[in-house]
């Protein structure tokens, strides 16, 4: 056989699939010769049945479809098309007569895997769309089909559409559904707890018939599903552990709902694209999905731009991402009043990011020497034509306009702390302290005392002080007798009373046992021991937040700005000198000695009185790296 005569053939195959295989073979035999209103017709076709996945299209034709009769043209083609498997209606207004008339076209369509019918109710009232979509729904469920893709994005139905493919959801058509798009839909906080729980349902029937859900890429962008609607998709995820893209932009969603999505995430193994866009991270945010990005190891794409994680939450993520993440291609952490410090820090995250192709940090409070820096670290480790424009850099933030941030903190995370700091002072006057009476006794304040270790004072009574009490004042107010004071079981009492599930109550009292370091021997052994002893048990536990810890201590440290209005503590050289034995030791993770070494390294006002500590602890932290 020719040439000329295989490709035929393939030509007549490939026809035969969409409908026209008689047009295209009587046009072949007529010699090749066509008459110009052939291949119009030809082209007319063509244009309406795409070769492919046995798909049927009638994209974008801008189409107002409002009865059986205006259908009629595509319901023929329908019932005409073997083994249809995808229709795509997108662009064109579909009402609910019309509607009612494609459904009943695809009864018989067992093949039925794709409805790509995204932006098909333009113009047509609310109340018009969920019928239309539960006619649409029952047919599939009546034929049979088993789907693959459902994409109903751009149809601004609100939770009363989520509510018209309720019953599809729910059904054995679904059991077999890879991806849902739902981008630009108006759910609502209602219609996503009602997407969550038909997901849900479907998850549990088909898991009971031994095919559980693989659902691998979700979009739901600009929907308002904020906390609520984030929190019940998350439980949704973590049931399925399966999918592969994320997608939920401007939702509306702060920290909390952030961080019910980061718990879900972990359950996720093979997630590729995570896009949080336009949400509120906030530290508590960014660091509950820092610590999710932990547990990954295939994921290529990060956006989390316009977020506000803020430098701590930068610097968390920074963290994750150190000898995490091999196959990642692109960061985004742009316009998140990330400051200099802390990109950086994030910058230097990406020097063993073989695959990387784009570090958006655009739109931050770098100043001109920051971004000059920047481009310097990423020209340094031959990455300099992967990082993104600077453009719309911000500028160094000036005190003032920190405080303006702290205040502008959204509203929830106001109400909780101040419900936080209501229930911390009934409990400090039920015990007859509140910590702004009282008196340290002359006693030199090494470290400022701060409220994330709310530690009363003894009661003044005739008896001796408990041993419990001896240790919360010294927490209060250290100072060298008082720690040796506590005897030979200090380590276990100070251990005791330092919660480890806190990681800023943790990180506060390293900073307290540290600051009364001494070179005389008995108190620097007894200092190391404790900080041995309160790092060890929080390192061990599970629910320590190791992120958080390293943030809470660069802030106090005055390493790097909160968003949060805590002050540093005045630093002292036992501060680093116990972090240089820390970092040594075999409790403390490899995987934080690249940030510290990162903050150690710049130069700092705060550091400017410790030289000699800063050198030894950065010379510990330099050969730490080489070993790594």
């Amino acid at each position: 056989m020719d040439g000329r005569n295989i490709q035929k053939k393939k030509k007549k195959k490939a026809c035969s699939r969409n409908g026209n295989g008689l047009l295209y073979r009587s046009l072949l035999h007529s010699g090749g010769s066509m008459a110009s209103e052939d291949v119009s017709l030809l082209a007319n076709s063509l244009a309406k049945t795409q070769v492919g996945e046995a798909e049927l299209s009638y994209k974008g034709r801008g189409l107002k479809l409002d009865n059986a009769q205006s259908v009629a043209e595509l319901v023929q083609e329908i019932e005409a098309f073997q083994g249809l498997q995808a229709l795509r209606l997108e662009g064109n207004t579909v009402g609910v007569e019309a509607a009612k008339a494609i459904a009943k076209a695809l009864e018989n369509k067992g093949d039925f895997q794709c409805c790509y019918w995204s932006d098909m109710f333009t113009g047509r009232l609310r109340s018009e769309i969920p019928p239309s979509l539960i006619s649409l729904g029952s047919a599939l469920i009546t034929a049979g089909a088993r789907l693959r893709v459902l994409d109903l994005s751009d149809n601004a139905f609100g939770p009363d559409g989520v509510k018209g493919i309720e019953a599809l959801l729910k059904s054995a058509t679904c059991h077999t559904l890879q991806e849902v798009r739902l981008n630009n839909c108006g759910m609502g906080i209602g219609g996503g707890k009602i997407l969550a729980a038909a997901l849900t349902a479907c998850h549990k029937q088909s898991s009971a018939q031994g095919a559980p859900l693989q659902l691998k890429v979700f979009i739901a962008g600009r929907n308002r599903l904020e906390n609520e609607g984030a929190t019940a998709l998350a439980h949704a995820f973590q049931l399925m552990g399966s999918l592969q893209e994320i997608h939920m932009p401007q939702n509306g969603i702060n920290h909390p709902g952030v961080t019910a999505l980061a718990t879900a995430v972990q359950h996720n193994p093979q997630l590729r694209v995570i896009n949080l866009n336009d949400n509120t991270f906030t530290k508590k945010g960014a660091i509950a999905m820092a610590q999710a990005l932990k547990h990954l190891r295939n994921v290529q794409v990060i956006n989390f731009g316009d977020c506000l994680v803020r430098s701590e939450g930068a610097v968390a993520i920074a963290e994750a991402l150190q000898g995490g993440l091999p196959i990642l291609k692109e960061l985004n952490l742009s316009f998140g009043e990330i400051t200099e410090e802390a990109a950086l820090v994030v910058a230097q995250a990406m020097q063993d990011k073989a695959q990387l192709e784009k570090l958006d940090l655009n739109g931050n409070c770098l100043g001109e020497e920051g971004c000059e820096a920047l481009k310097e670290t990423m020209d340094s480790m031959n990455m300099g034509d992967l990082l993104g424009s600077l453009s719309d850099d911000e500028g160094e933030q000036d005190d003032d306009e920190d405080d303006e941030d702290e205040e502008e903190e959204d509203d929830e995370d106001d109400e909780e702390e101040e419900d936080e700091e209501d229930d911390e002072e009934e409990e400090e006057e039920e015990n007859g302290v509140k910590e702004a009476e009282q008196d340290s006794e002359g006693e030199e304040d090494l470290a400022q005392p701060l409220s994330m270790v709310s530690t009363p004072t003894p009661s003044i009574k005739p008896q001796a002080a408990s041993p419990a009490n001896e240790v919360s004042s010294f927490l209060c107010f250290p100072s060298p007798d008082k720690l040796l004071n506590l005897g030979p079981k200090r380590t276990l009492l100070i251990e005791q009373q330092v919660d480890p599930a806190d990681a800023g109550k943790t990180a506060e009292a390293f900073l307290k046992i540290s600051s009364v370091y001494k070179e005389d021997a008995e108190v620097k052994k007894a200092v190391l021991e404790s900080v041995d002893a309160v790092l060890r048990k929080a390192f061990s536990s599970p629910s320590f937040q190791a992120y958080s810890f390293i943030s809470t201590l660069l802030v106090l440290l005055g390493l790097i700005k909160s968003e949060d209005k805590v002050k540093p503590v005045r630093m002292v050289p036992g501060h680093l000198l116990a972090l240089d034995h820390a970092v040594r030791q075999d409790y403390f993770p490899r995987e934080h000695t690249a940030v510290l070494n990162a903050f150690v390294s710049r130069s700092s006002k705060a550091l400017e009185s410790c030289s000699s500590a800063k050198s030894s602890l950065k010379s510990t932290l330099d050969r730490l790296g080489n070993q790594c």
